[in-house]
């Protein structure tokens, strides 16, 4: 890789289990893709907001490669946050994506 390029895993966060009462109507299996800085979900899906926050401020680090005893090396269920749903989710890290510094930040890079 050059100097100004670094790579980030593709991440899929699934509903992996559902112990409650989900009344966002969610179902094992369902899911949504972050690639880079996008989120995505398959065609004619939705995501339960509430659940979606619980995952956002995880997903910078899971893209990355950390230390191998960090615990994001080794974590990787997420709770929703409504106590009655007992919602998990799993982040799955899939390939790795290699990006270009210039084209996710408006700063420039120098050497």
């Amino acid at each position: 890789m050059r100097d100004d390029q670094f790579e980030l895993y593709d991440l899929t966060i699934v509903v992996e289990k559902i112990g409650g009462n989900c009344t966002c109507n969610m179902n094992v299996g369902d899911k949504f893709h972050l690639k880079g800085g996008k989120l995505s979900m398959p065609d004619k899906a939705d995501f339960c907001l509430y659940a979606l926050q619980s995952t956002l401020p995880l997903l910078p680090a899971k893209q990355r490669k950390n230390h191998p005893a960090d615990w994001m090396e080794t974590d990787a269920r997420v709770v929703c946050p409504d106590p009655e749903c007992k919602l998990i989710m799993r982040i799955d890290r899939e390939s790795l994506r290699v990006l270009n510094h210039d084209d996710v930040s408006p700063v420039k890079w120098k050497k």
